[in-house]
This record gives C-alpha cells, structure tokens and sequence, in this order.
C-alpha cells in the first residue's frame, strides 16, 4: 500500500514539474509531507479483533527420533581387534547369528589346553577302571567273609549260652566278625573315595573346559533376536571394547517414538493419550500416535523425561533417526470462544478500548489461540496490547 503511495506521489511531482518547473521544490516538500503524515497515521490504527467461535486443542509439545521396535546398539563382551565382519547394512539377521569376530588366539589356546586336560582325565580314568574293579572285588569278598563270620558267631553264642563250648572259641568267632567287619568298611571307603577322586577330576576338566569355550565364544558377537542391520559402526582391523556400539539393529516391521518432555509439563500427560506428529522427512502431513510408556526418572541434565509412543497413522515408509516433533493432546474442545494470545495482557486482561482494560476467565490454550470463559462475548471489540 505505502510502495503504491509513494509511486503515485513521484508521479504527480514529475507531472507538475514538467507543467511548473519554477514550484519544483516546493511542490516535491508539500507532497512528502502529505505521504509522511499518511504514514504516520496509518501506523498510529490498532490492530483491533473480535473474538470467534472455534475450536482449540490444548497440547503439550514434544521431540525426538523415530526408532525401530527393538533397537539397540550391539556391544561385544570383551576387548579386542575385530577380525571378520559377517554382515552389512540392510542385511535381515536371525536370532544367534554371528555378525562379528573378535581376534581370540589366547582363548582359543586356552580352550585347546581344556580339552586336552579333560581328554587326559577321561583316559586316566579308563585306565584306573582296573583299580575300580579290583576294589569292588575286595569289597564283595569281604561282605561274604563278613557274612560267614556272623554266621559262625551265632552259631558259636548259641553252643556257648548251653555252656557248650570254651570261652576261648566263642572270643575268637567274636574277633574274626569284628576283623571281617572293619575289613569290608575300609574297602568300601576305598572304593567310594577312589570314584569320588575320578568323578571331581572329571567334572572339574569339563567345568574348566567348559569356561574357555564360553571365553572363546566372547569374541564371537552374536544377534539378540530376529531383526535388520540397521549399520554397521566399525570395519575388520579396528580395536574395540565393551563400550564400543558395533552396529545398529532393530525390527523392521514396527516402529515407535522416543520422545523428550519438560519436566514442566509431564504432570499433563499420562500413558495413552493421542498426539499429532510432524516428521522432517514427510513436510506438511500429519499422522497420529498414542503415549504408550512414560519413563518415570528425570534426565538430570536436560531436564526432561522421555516417552515412548507407538504410530496409529504411520507414514507409509520409516527409517530410525528420523527427526519428529508431537503436540500431545491434552483437552480439545469444540465451538469455544477465542482470541489470538498476542491480544492477552498480563496474562488475563484484554484492552476492550485502546485505554480500557478487562478481566477475563481463560480455559483452553493452544500456541495460536486462547478460550475465553467469561469476561467478554462474540460481540465485544478488543484492541492489541502496545508493545
């Protein structure tokens, strides 16, 4: 509008300038003081607004990445020089693959030593089965003495309670059934040491093979579940350790939100509420999602809390990473009266004439509008605030 004035005032000065070239000047003075007092004017109008019925969502606005379902970074269990990469990005992996292998010679070689040691218990053992044999022999003739020699001893303290017999005999019966009975003891616990020697030998090689091969599957680095490579962080050659992410792995046929909410607002939102979404990589369309878990600790250093939400309305293509920021709708109402925030002052006023200021009851806000409960109706004028 002022770029329109000022080309028609330019236009008439050169006009009358050619008709009257000896008010030149003056004529040019005259007209842009017009133009500025124009000017002046129109910047000296309000804004001025009546309030409309409408309808107003309050939201509470959050951020964050999209994420596969199941995501997480995959960590080796030990340090070491990564020998061989078993996979690329994009790749589909099932649950135990193998996806890395760390240099492993010294568990290797332990485990080799392992085997060797429990191959050695398990031939010693074979070549004392002889040993076994002869002591379960020596046991099974001592029982049978024992059992002649009680038999013999009753036999004896029956003759000897009918006074038949001397002393001395019924004593020795007595002797050779205590001798026979210590006799089997001791081949019995020779017998049960010797198998409980073998049998510890024997389980103590297999536990002790059985940790270098766990030790040598460390550096193996193996798939939690069914998935898809999302990337893969490092290449054969590199040295890592436990805190280094070796790739990205997650689902491929669901995906959620991991969301940041301030710790001013967490109090408003609760597990199951919808939001509306916007992603970078989708400009100008909105899909819909519901709050599924609310993490319940602060992050100290953001001072936010996350928040997981799953797709109702999902894009018809996602990746992870994904930037997307949500209003979490926490009350909507329909045919309220509104008016643009700019128009609030000092929070529950509004200028009902350019020097009249009113009280009004606010209810829903959105980051455009506020409603208004009482204080003014669809009739009232109001006036924007000067700033």
């Amino acid at each position: 509008m002022l770029m329109l004035l000022f080309r028609l005032i330019e236009y008439l000065i050169k006009f009358i300038s050619s008709k009257m070239p000896t008010f030149q000047f003056s004529i040019k003075c005259l007209l842009f003081c017009f133009a500025f007092s124009i000017l002046f004017s129109c910047s000296n109008e309000t804004e001025s607004y009546k309030p409309k019925i409408s309808s107003i969502t309050e939201a509470v606005y959050a951020a964050g990445k999209v994420k596969a379902r199941d995501q997480y970074n995959l960590f080796p269990l030990v340090s070491g020089r990564i020998k061989k990469v078993f996979v690329n990005p994009d790749e589909i992996v099932k649950e135990g693959q193998s996806l890395f292998q760390l240099e492993n010679t010294q568990p290797e070689l332990n485990a080799a030593n392992a085997k060797l040691a429990l191959d050695l218990v398990k031939e010693n053992a074979q070549k004392q089965s002889n040993q076994l044999q002869e002591l379960e022999l020596a046991l099974r003739l001592s029982r049978n003495k024992y059992k002649n020699d009680s038999t013999l001893f009753d036999r004896q303290k029956n003759l000897w309670a009918q006074n038949i017999g001397s002393k001395n005999d019924f004593d020795q019966r007595k002797l050779a059934l205590e001798s026979s009975l210590s006799a089997t003891s001791t081949a019995r616990k020779r017998l049960d040491q010797l198998k409980t020697q073998l049998q510890n030998e024997l389980k103590r090689a297999e536990i002790s093979y059985q940790i270098s091969r766990n030790s040598a599957s460390d550096f193996r680095v193996t798939s939690e579940y069914n998935g898809k490579i999302f990337d893969v962080l490092k290449k054969e050659g590199e040295l890592v350790t436990p805190q280094t992410p070796l790739a990205v792995i997650g689902r491929t046929d669901a995906f959620m939100m991991e969301l940041q909410v301030n710790e001013n607002d967490i109090a408003l939102i609760q597990e199951g509420q919808a939001a509306d979404l916007t992603l970078e990589a989708f400009p100008g369309q909105v899909f819909t999602a519901k709050l599924e878990r609310i993490i319940p600790i602060m992050n100290e250093r953001t001072r936010n809390f996350k928040v997981e939400a799953g797709f109702i309305q999902a894009p018809p293509s996602l990746y992870p990473n994904i930037n997307v920021e949500a209003n979490i709708i926490i009350k909507k109402k329909e045919n309220a009266l509104v008016i643009p925030r700019s128009y609030l002052l000092d929070g529950n006023f509004v200028l009902v004439s350019k020097k009249e200021k009113r009280a009004v009851t606010i209810g829903l806000k959105d980051f455009q509008k506020v409603e208004i409960l009482s204080g003014i109706d669809s009739s009232a004028t109001i006036y924007m605030p000067e700033k």
